[in-house]
């Protein structure tokens, strides 16, 4: 605990806080306050830095470009492989495991110690893991690292502790799970063919021991020669020879047949007593045509012979085999039972399906009561047990992809009816048809652990719709989904210019912002629209109110004085004098001279009357309108207040601000005409108008490293990345509109806002156009999307740091919370994107490049002091740009409801005016004690809800005050400012600094939240080369520095987003969301927290085979592989051929803890559990061993008493 101290008496712009960064510190001028000061500011922090920790806590979604699947038929646990060499394990809902590999290679096979606890991971680098599932956090134990050979196939016998691993090159060697160590057995592939063969059978893709004998074991190669290895006599029993690849093989449980799949969609039975030639072949899928000759089909990639004791019949179960003739065709899963066979269709290519069945021995009946079938975006379960053979119900989030994920918000403690309304209304919407019985996959334990708290994520996608997820105690669950493209007319091609230009994703969801409390929900969309929703358990009949704005402000266009000198606030009715319940229609003269469209907005929205069902329901939306034929850039920051009633946003044109309770534009103004006289830039002239340049686009993200290579070998300025056709092709426009707001700048003539608009005529103003001396357009900025570039000319010689930082930005999902800002996304009308970045990373902010346009990089509402004199907060808009300038602006608004109604907000001129380095990201207010001032709200109430005459509906307001609880230290509060580069915390209203800290030089912030940690709050940031850093406030002093990603993961940079409690969140893939912490405390409550993957259960007893089975069916039970495999009679293994890699013992994730003597701690502390885990295991078997010891003492005293009198020949 620490104390932090500031005398502010007489305190000036020339105080240390102050001579860092200026001239961003004090007030606007430079010069010294003279307003009233509070004598002191007492604050205690107590936030520490061994108060946080980042480590990974639980990973959602489905696995991204699964390879491999498993399942423990004991544990009923599943196992699911990746391509980037993770490993989900799954059981019951809340059990959910992800493990890395550290290498990053492909899985290609899995294999479960079945009831052991542990889990063989076969990797692409030739590379075999055993990885210890008893911890809650599992860890790998032993590695063996192939040198010589490449793995292709692994099969572990149940309850055997040897592993058979077959190699590219057709040979298979056998593994001692428990010592991990090569055994001296190898079976060559010369010798398992006959010597006359005169080709390579190929890599083994099958490895099998009989069911009828263990001894034997089965080996396919590829070439399609099978062979029965006698691994006693070390000797071939039979080979087949087949004309056809063999993809797979499975045995009839009797161990009398064996089923094989191939390449031409063929299935082959053979029978042990006559190898020669198939028993039966069948094509399930070729058909004979009208010459006589089958369809060619596709390969077989794999099959399953399953038995049942309800039938006779036994299952057959493959994917693939259909018929090539019939294009189109989806990829089937096939099931044959008898003389019935069932195709089901697949909504994306089969990567793997495993049969569950009743028991883990392979020589009893198998009985198949599901089908698990691994997709290569989904996951399905099929219900054998019914003869429609319908799909389980998955508990699982798998489906966050479905449409692909374009922004993320989480919102952590939230109001607690929150979650139980949303799944109640999203419950009447599930669907149906679902398998009644129980999800098979059950397994481990999951209890709801101590510290839970509602969770909430909210994901936006690339077709308009908004899914509400349940993230509370490490789970999620979907509540709500709402569908944003209903409140528009579908776009029909051919229809208008705007119908022309979109394309694929004209309702993609850019930004969102959620207030839980009053329930008030905001979506921004990439086609430059807002829809505002408003919540309600009631379903009603409404017509969509449209707002439409002209916001596409162009400084060279000037309005000519004869036509404007004496209402220079008014502006076109079709823009700022919206009427509800209509769209507006285009005036006569709003079209150019080259008689392209004006005033158009890019989607058309309903204008009927619809009906809307219980949930949230649209209020309002707001359009950005075509001007001259150009198309509205797209919008970057968005805030909403609820007890205000007001909303604003921004893009690189300017600000917007509209009233939605009378549902009128307040302001519409450019950013340079926001600083009125306080500009703090040096505008610099410009050459003429140049070339139109295209921008980044927002779509779904690839993982092809070819083409992120491709990328990189571009133009530093013309980065072209892989993705999706896009929806809407914008331009930066090298020149901005005339400002069209009701209120101008304060040098201008004042205006109030809310008088009568004067409508204007087709001869309205014109714009008149400005030769080669016209002022220089900024060009479109954001916190998340920028480019570094060092302070000196753009050179070929930075061309390599700015082509990776370009990568690196140059991607487009966005993550977003309530405040978060984007940047203005455009796209070309090509599939490839090209991003286009000139923005320059000077720390001289002096003056302007001549190609910079100043973007609204972000907005927060909330009570503050608007200007130095004032004595009383005042509700306040703060606006934060792109190039670093902080402004204020006060607000007026009424406080009778009635008069809130009726009169307008009047919106005053921009105060304060502040510069950080590098853009604007976040802003927060304190007390001056150090609380965090919350923003004020509107609490819920149903506008749907019947009317009560007794108690009448009225807006109930709730206020943080910032002067409401510190009588003690006088009036103001802290106002707490994070740029890309800096953080500065200012006293209002002196607006003096106070505190600054430069995060950092070399870098910059993508992601700045303040939040609440341990009854505190703090500043975390995520820099763009990968460092989570946590600051203290208000004396910003650093308390976590932690180097967490890499650089080149741009999907992770741009989702990132930070929630109180020490929790943060990002899209790790495009199909998967990755949660960490940062708290010291929830990662010591992360045991607790997680789900347990083993559970003690006694194995299954094997069936009684009887007598004659047991005396005819060979001697399967007296085959003992240590006396064949051990070294004692196979000798040692060539220690080229294979390397031992002892495990990390369990210190799994420890390379995310913070280094110094925090990590050593964690480090220690993991030791512990695992050194006390391991201990209770063995005070088990000690207290097994002393049972066993008492009970054997005991019986033997009973013998001793019985035998003592006996004489010697009684015995």
């Amino acid at each position: 605990m620490k104390k932090f101290r500031k005398v502010l008496d007489g305190l000036t712009t020339s105080s240390p806080g102050g001579t860092i960064g200026s001239p961003s510190c004090g007030s606007a001028a430079g010069t010294p306050t003279s307003a009233p000061t509070p004598r002191e500011i007492d604050v205690q922090e107590t936030l520490a830095s061994e108060n946080f920790q980042l480590c990974k806590t639980v990973r959602h979604g489905f696995p991204y470009q699964p390879t491999a699947l498993a399942f423990d038929p004991v544990q009923k646990i599943l196992a699911i492989g990746s391509r980037s060499g993770g490993v989900r394990i799954l059981g019951r809902p809340g059990v959910d495991c992800f493990c890395q590999h550290e290498s990053g290679a492909a899985v290609l096979q899995l294999q479960f110690l079945i009831n052991e606890g542990a889990l063989v991971t076969a990797c692409a680098d030739d590379t075999l893991h055993l990885w210890n599932l008893r911890q809650r956090r599992p860890a790998v134990l032993h590695s063996l690292k192939f040198n010589r050979e490449r793995i292709t196939f692994c099969h572990l016998p149940f309850q055997s502790k040897w592993l058979y691993v077959g190699t590219e090159r057709g040979n298979t060697h056998i593994v001692n799970i428990e010592s991990f160590i090569l055994s001296g057995y190898v079976i060559m592939w010369n010798k398992a063919i006959e010597l006359s063969t005169k080709t390579h059978p190929g890599p083994v893709v099958h490895l099998s021991d009989s069911p009828k004998d263990e001894g034997k074991l089965l080996i396919g190669f590829e070439g399609g020669t099978i062979v029965q290895w006698d691994l006693r006599a070390k000797k071939a029993d039979f080979r087949i020879y087949y004309d056809e690849a063999i993809h797979s093989a499975s045995w009839h449980h009797e161990g009398k047949q064996f089923m094989c799949s191939h390449s031409d969609g063929s299935l082959t039975l053979w029978n042990l007593r006559n190898t020669t030639k198939p028993f039966q072949i069948t094509f399930p899928h070729g058909k004979i045509q009208k010459d006589g000759r089958k369809e060619s089909c596709k390969p077989i990639l794999k099959v399953e012979y399953k038995t049942s004791r309800n039938s006779s019949e036994p299952f057959v179960i493959f994917s693939g085999g259909l018929s090539y003739d019939k294009a189109g065709r989806r990829p089937a899963l096939t099931i044959m039972h008898g003389k019935a066979m069932t195709v089901l269709e697949m909504d994306y290519p089969i990567v793997e399906f495993m049969a569950l069945c009743e028991t883990p021995y392979n020589n009893e009946v198998q009985e198949p009561y599901a089908v698990v079938v691994l997709l290569e975006k989904d996951l399905i379960v099929v219900d054998l047990t019914q003869s429609t053979f319908p799909v389980f119900e998955n508990p699982y989030s798998m489906d966050i992809h479905e449409s692909p994920v374009t922004c993320t918000a989480y919102f952590a403690d939230c109001p607690p009816d929150i979650i139980p309304i949303l799944y109640s209304i999203g419950a009447k919407h599930k669907k149906t048809g679902y398998s009644h019985k129980e999800w098979p996959i059950a397994g481990g334990t999951w209890t709801l652990g101590s510290h839970t708290y509602p969770e909430i994520i909210i994901t936006g996608h690339a077709d308009g719709s908004i899914k509400f997820w349940d993230a509370s105690a490490f789970t999620l669950q979907m509540l709500y989904k709402l569908k944003t493209s209903k409140v528009f007319e579908k776009p029909k091609p051919g229809e208008g210019r705007a119908a022309d230009l979109v394309e694929e994703d004209p309702f993609a969801v850019q930004m969102v912002s959620w207030c839980p409390q009053s329930r008030i929900f905001c979506v921004v969309g990439i086609s430059a629209h807002i829809i505002l929703y408003r919540f309600s358990k009631y379903d009603a009949n409404t017509q969509i109110v449209a707002l439409e704005v002209r916001l596409q402000c162009d400084a060279e266009d000037v309005i000519t004085p004869s036509e404007n000198e004496n209402n220079p606030c008014f502006s076109e009715p079709g823009s700022h004098s919206p009427q509800p319940h209509h769209q507006y229609p285009v005036s006569p003269g709003s079209r150019t001279p080259e008689g392209a469209k004006d005033s158009v907005p890019c989607l058309k929205v309903k204008d009927r009357v619809v009906r809307v069902p219980p949930g949230y329901q649209s209020d309002l939306v707001i359009q950005l309108l075509w001007v001259d034929g150009e198309p509205p850039q797209q919008i970057t920051s968005l805030d909403i207040n609820s007890a205000y009633g007001l909303l604003a946003f921004g893009n690189c044109n300017g600000l917007a601000v509209v009233d939605y309770l009378q549902k009128t534009v307040i302001l519409c103004m450019s950013t340079l005409d926001l600083y009125g006289a306080t500009d703090p830039y040096q505008r610099l002239t410009r050459s003429p108008r140049r070339n139109r340049q295209s921008t980044s686009g927002l779509t779904e993200l690839t993982d092809n490293q070819q083409s992120i290579d491709m990328e990189r070998s571009k133009s530093p300025t013309s980065v072209k990345g892989p993705g999706r056709k896009l929806s809407l092709p914008t331009d930066l426009k090298t020149d901005l509109d005339h400002v069209n707001g009701h209120c101008t700048s304060p040098t201008s003539q004042p205006c109030s806002a809310g008088k009568p608009r004067v409508p204007m005529g087709p001869e309205g103003p014109r714009l008149t156009r400005r030769g080669p001396g016209r002022p220089p357009f900024r060009k479109a900025q954001s916190a998340a999307c920028m480019e570094i570039s060092l302070p000196v000319s753009h050179t070929e010689g930075h061309a390599s740091r700015r082509a990776m930082l370009q990568q690196l930005h140059g991607v487009t999902m966005y993550s977003h919370d309530e405040h978060h800002t984007t940047t203005s996304y455009c796209w070309n009308e090509r599939e490839s994107r090209e991003n286009s970045f000139s923005r320059s990373r000077s720390s001289s902010v002096s003056s302007i490049d001549r190609d910079t346009k100043e973007a609204i990089t972000t907005l927060q509402f909330g009570e503050s002091y608007g200007r130095k004199s004032d004595a009383l907060p005042t509700p306040c808009l703060w606006v934060g740009t792109s190039l670093g300038v902080v402004l204020l602006i006060p607000l007026s608004i009424p406080i009778d409801q009635e008069e809130r109604m009726e009169e307008p907000v009047a919106i005053g001129p921009s105060g304060a005016v502040q510069m950080l380095k590098g853009s604007v990201l976040r802003f927060a207010f304190l007390d001056c004690m150090g609380v965090l001032i919350q923003s004020p709200y509107e609490v819920w109430r149903d506008l749907n809800a019947p009317e009560d005459p007794d108690r009448p509906r009225r807006r109930k307001l709730v206020h943080f005050s910032p002067s409401s609880s510190q009588d003690a230290y006088g009036e103001g509060h802290l106002a707490v400012v994070c740029s890309e580069r800096q953080a500065k915390v200012f006293i209002m209203p002196l607006q003096t600094c106070l505190f600054v800290h430069n995060i950092t030089e070399s870098s910059f912030v993508l992601r700045a939240d303040v939040v609440s940690v341990c009854n505190s709050v703090c500043l975390a940031c995520f820099c763009a080369n990968g460092h989570v850093m946590t600051l203290s406030l208000p004396s910003l002093r650093p308390l976590m520095d932690v180097n967490y990603l890499p650089l080149t993961d741009m999907r992770i940079a741009r989702t990132f987003c930070f929630t109180n409690g020490g929790q943060a969140l990002y899209l790790s893939s495009p199909t998967e969301i990755q949660r960490i912490t940062y708290s010291q405390e929830m990662c010591d409550n992360l045991q607790e927290m997680l789900g347990e993957l083993f559970t003690p259960i006694e194995t299954p007893e094997a069936q009684n085979r009887g007598f004659l089975k047991g005396f005819f069916g060979g001697n399967a039970h007296t085959f003992d592989r240590e006396e064949l495999f051990g070294e004692a009679a196979a000798g040692k293994a060539s220690r080229s051929l294979a390397q031992h890699i002892p495990g990390q013992g369990g210190v799994e994730g420890m390379k995310v803890a913070a280094g110094g003597a925090v990590g050593e701690l964690a480090r220690a502390r993991i030791a512990l559990d695992e050194r006390g885990q391991r201990l209770g295991e063995l005070e088990e078997r000690t207290a097994l061993m002393m049972t066993s010891a008492e009970t054997f003492s005991k019986h033997a005293h009973e013998l001793m008493l019985k035998c003592k009198d006996k004489k010697w020949y009684q015995f």
